[in-house]
């Protein structure tokens, strides 16, 4: 095994200081381990002998030593408050940190997280001098955002990387080499597999290391390996603002915690985005301000276990009130108290601009306080949509999946919800096969689905995870052919309840934002409904209810409203009547 790879196992052992001083440390000490022992990882290049190599090596002999690095570990380690502030490591000079107008090109997979951390790592990358391209040929540095919550999202990227390394390697010489770095989720699992089994890879970052990209693309421009897989108990990016994948979109998601502490048993989040930490309250407002005055009309704000959201930033909040969880759930971990709390921000949100509409996920069913459906109830703008992940209908299942609920409890939830948002949409998660899941279990999980009727559903079989408890401590006995059977048998159901959900949409206005042309037909545009289901409806000219006798065609971004004729599980269509704004909509929906 490489000095390398022995530092990242070695990460999981130690708590180290500050992120930015990481990544340089490691690669400090497997340069000297290779200098000696001739086990350089090489790049896809080979090795590069021209006088710039050797001025980085030379520099590179002179750094600090990995125990050098272990001595100042032991002591406290001082908190860099800012990127900018960062002493550059002793063998990379500040001009070697510049992007120098070097082509980005960045792939986002998995879930909204992974979006807006492609919008974070983007951010960085900018200030730093790089640009981003549309056009994969193009870029000299391509970037994939990755997921790891299944093993089919890993084996897309498995794929992706055959298919880059063809690019990689008739890379004309005269261009330079062609970096290509792993970040995100699977970065922060995997770490040396990836390493070892692509060694096309240039550059890993965990969720927490995107302010090292600078620094580990300079590392990488030499030809060496750069990794930086260290997860932080605070990092949140709070001071970095993200830069929009897609300027002309009417909505944004907003990053308001990261990690999770609910360590459910077949999970692999809190291993892979590390323990809960949420955002100061007036970093996220000042966020939302900044899109409404771009012009966005929606935000979502994110998190993997959003509605646990907890700001412990103001000394005056960290008092000793209790946390309010929904009735008859429980938590995996000792009751936490103080801060300002999600229904908090929720609220301040929500004030920020009228016309802008405010959705959040993902929740955990447990943190639904009445005070957070209250809220969601009182203000036009903060959309009847509310994520319930369920995982299973059977209470046997969910205490197996440490879920911190019976199927009774969820249940009585979602009864509590509809009384006090009458109307609301409900969308559920649910895996099919989990650990010990008996043909009764299932059939549990089929009622639920009858018994709710979810207006959308995310449904899939299960795949063991490496470090979750269910992999420890639960046998993956379930074949996998049952498990497509049943998942099959899930999405059926889901399908006809959904259909009969949506349905009752049907002769109803519903206020909608558009968001563009339809990818199904160049005549029609799409957008959303307050309840977050696709519209479609004809694009054609409508009065304009601000400006009386004004025809207008919709553009992304406006409201309008639609009378629905039809719906199916996904999708509802209709014919629409005006455009409008959100608080003239109320008046017709």
């Amino acid at each position: 095994m490489s000095h390398l790879h022995c530092i990242l196992r070695a990460q999981r052992r130690l708590r180290w200081g500050p992120v930015a001083s990481v990544s340089w440390l490691l690669l400090r000490t497997h340069r000297t381990h290779s200098s000696s022992s001739g086990a350089a990882c090489p790049s896809a290049e080979g090795p590069q002998e021209d006088g710039a190599q050797k001025d980085f090596s030379s520099r590179l002999a002179t750094g600090p030593t990995f125990q050098h690095f272990l001595r100042s570990a032991a002591g406290p380690q001082e908190t860099l408050s800012s990127p900018d502030e960062e002493d550059s490591p002793p063998y990379l000079t500040v001009d070697e940190l510049l992007g120098r107008q070097r082509k980005v090109y960045l792939e986002t997979y998995g879930c909204q997280m992974n979006v807006n951390d492609t919008e974070i790592a983007w951010s960085i990358l900018q200030k730093s001098g790089y640009l981003r391209t549309s056009n994969l040929q193009e870029a000299d540095v391509i970037l994939l955002v990755t997921c790891s919550i299944r093993e089919k999202a890993e084996q897309t990227i498995w794929n992706r990387l055959h298919q880059l390394k063809v690019l990689k390697t008739k890379r004309p010489r005269s261009r330079g080499p062609l970096k290509i770095g792993i970040l995100g989720c699977m970065a922060e699992r995997l770490k040396e597999e990836i390493l070892n089994r692509e060694k096309m890879v240039d550059i890993l970052a965990g969720p927490d290391a995107y302010r090292d990209l600078p620094r580990l693309l300079a590392v990488a421009e030499s030809g060496q390996q750069a990794a930086n897989v260290l997860l932080s108990l605070d990092e949140t990016y709070a001071d970095v603002m993200p830069v929009q994948t897609n300027p002309s979109a009417a909505s944004a998601f907003v990053s308001i915690m990261r990690g999770c502490d609910n360590m459910c048993s077949y999970c692999i989040v809190p291993f892979t985005r590390g323990r809960e930490r949420s955002r100061p309250v007036t970093s996220i407002l000042e966020e939302v301000r900044k899109l409404s005055e771009q012009g966005l009309k929606e935000v979502t704000l994110l998190g993997q276990n959003v509605n646990s959201f907890r700001d412990n930033s103001e000394v005056q909040f960290n008092n000793a009130v209790s946390t309010n969880l929904s009735r008859g759930f429980s938590t995996n971990y000792k009751t936490k108290q103080g801060g300002l709390r999600f229904a908090h921000l929720l609220d301040q949100v929500s004030r920020i601009d009228p016309e802008m509409r405010i959705r959040f996920t993902s929740p955990h069913p447990k943190d639904f306080p009445d005070e957070v459906l209250q809220l969601i109830h009182e203000r036009d703008n903060i959309c009847k949509q509310i994520h319930l992940p369920a995982q299973s209908g059977s209470s046997r299942v969910l205490e197996a999946m440490r879920r911190g609920y019976s199927r009774e409890a969820y249940v009585e939830l979602i009864h509590h919800i509809r009384e006090f948002i009458p109307g609301v949409s409900l969308s559920s998660d649910f895996i099919a096969g989990f650990c010990g899941e008996t043909e009764e279990d299932h059939l549990q999980t089929v009622s639920l689905l009858q018994e709710v009727q979810y207006n959308m559903g995310f449904l899939f079989s299960y795949s063991m995870r490496q470090k979750t408890r269910a992999y420890h401590r639960l046998k993956d006995d379930v074949p996998q052919e049952v498990k497509l059977r049943r998942l099959e048998e899930l999405i059926t159901v889901f399908r006809e309840e959904a259909t009969k959900a949506n349905k009752t949409f049907v002769g109803h206005a519903q206020l909608v934002l558009v968001e563009g042309l339809s990818k199904r037909s160049a005549t029609d545009l799409c957008g959303r409904n307050d309840g977050n289901l696709k519209v479609i409806f004809p694009d054609v000219e409508m009065e304009d209810v601000t400006n009386s006798g004004l025809r207008v065609r919709a553009q992304p971004g406006d409201y309008v409203l639609v009378m629905i004729t039809s719906a199916s599980s996904q999708t509802l269509k209709g014919h629409v009547l005006c455009r409008t704004t959100l608080k003239d909509s109320s008046a017709y929906c």
